[in-house]
């Protein structure tokens, strides 16, 4: 049996009976095509968006594939090509170090390239799917496959390879396009006011308001385990929007371009009382209703227990329902 408690940032004791790390797609193909790679397994990047509920009876992967390489470049635009094991944020601070433009948004994002592909991570108004132009697959019968950007499924928090039929899939590269031409999104949540606390606008400054504004919310999985935000926002109607506006004039929201109106879990969460509020040895953190945490010796189904109650309350409350953003394994 294999410890996974430094592969879930949850901070969750669980086991599997088989882990393995490759650090090429030559390296891959030879565990499948040796057999060492049996069923029921699982792929994983750094466990940021993962809970274990018990010890899994199977083989673990991880990959340790790294770098960036430059395969394409304009006058304004740079595509690259990324190794799924790299770190995620190491990425951005790389994109931003070569003042290339796009992914400065996604700063402080746990995980790896290659599941940020999968889950379509996003945060302060850019989804991943807004920067990759392919992913680069191996299937469990080794073959190897890249998938364009129009073939991946994206929508919110969604993606083709999150579906069930395909996680016999193992993203080995991510393509992404970066800009060279200066341009930036800083109309969502508190962009604007934390950047006229620095003295210029750079791509510098705006990684570093989008650090700053993270660590003040989230907790540093490292002191407290937890997986970020553990809720997607729901969609709703017009319809039930309007009518939720009307008891509740406050209520933060965002407008999609098909009508329909996203709001803020963490909103609904801390109107119910949660904000701060534990369950046993789990909690609602009280700086980010979004994020449940470990207080210490929680087990899965201690986090489930909070998040069925949380879930309870908002569906009282408001009549909407509120899904887990984290995988339970």
């Amino acid at each position: 049996m294999y410890s996974l408690l430094s592969y879930n940032t949850f901070g969750i004791d669980a086991y599997a009976a088989c882990f393995l790390e490759y650090n090429s797609v030559d390296e891959l193909k030879v565990l499948l095509s040796e057999g060492r790679i049996t069923r029921p397994f699982l792929h994983i990047g750094s466990g940021s968006n993962l809970l274990f509920t018990k010890n899994y009876e199977g083989v673990v992967l991880h990959s340790c594939i790294e770098g960036v390489k430059v395969i394409g470049e304009t006058t304004s635009t740079v595509d690259v090509k990324v190794g799924a094991g790299m770190v995620w944020d190491d990425f951005v601070a790389f994109c931003v170090k070569k003042g290339w433009y796009g992914a400065e948004n996604l700063s402080l994002i746990p995980g790896e390239v290659g599941a940020s592909a999968v889950q379509n991570i996003g945060a302060y108004g850019v989804e991943v799917k807004d920067l990759i132009t392919a992913v680069e697959t191996v299937r469990f019968n080794g073959e190897e496959r890249v998938y364009p950007i129009d073939e991946c499924g994206y929508s919110y928090r969604e993606s083709f390879f999150k579906r069930k039929e395909n996680k016999d899939l193992f993203v080995t590269y991510v393509h992404f396009r970066l800009s060279k031409l200066e341009h930036y999104k800083l109309d969502y949540g508190t962009i604007r006011q934390e950047l006229a606390l620095e003295p210029h606008l750079t791509l510098e400054t705006v990684r570093r308001v989008i650090v700053r504004i993270r660590e003040s919310k989230l907790p540093d999985p490292k002191l407290l385990g937890n997986a970020g935000s553990f809720f997607m926002n729901p969609i709703v109607s017009r319809a039930l929007f309007d009518e939720l506006k009307q008891k509740f004039p406050l209520v933060p929201h965002y407008e999609l371009a098909d009508g329909r109106v996203k709001i803020p879990a963490g909103w609904l969460i801390e109107q119910c009382g949660w904000k701060g509020k534990s369950l046993g040895p789990a909690a609602v953190h009280d700086k980010q209703a979004l994020v449940l945490v470990n207080l210490g010796g929680a087990i899965g189904s201690d986090i489930i227990a909070l998040s069925d109650a949380v879930r309870a309350s908002v569906k009282e409350m408001f009549g909407i329902e509120i899904s887990p953003e984290v995988n339970f394994i």
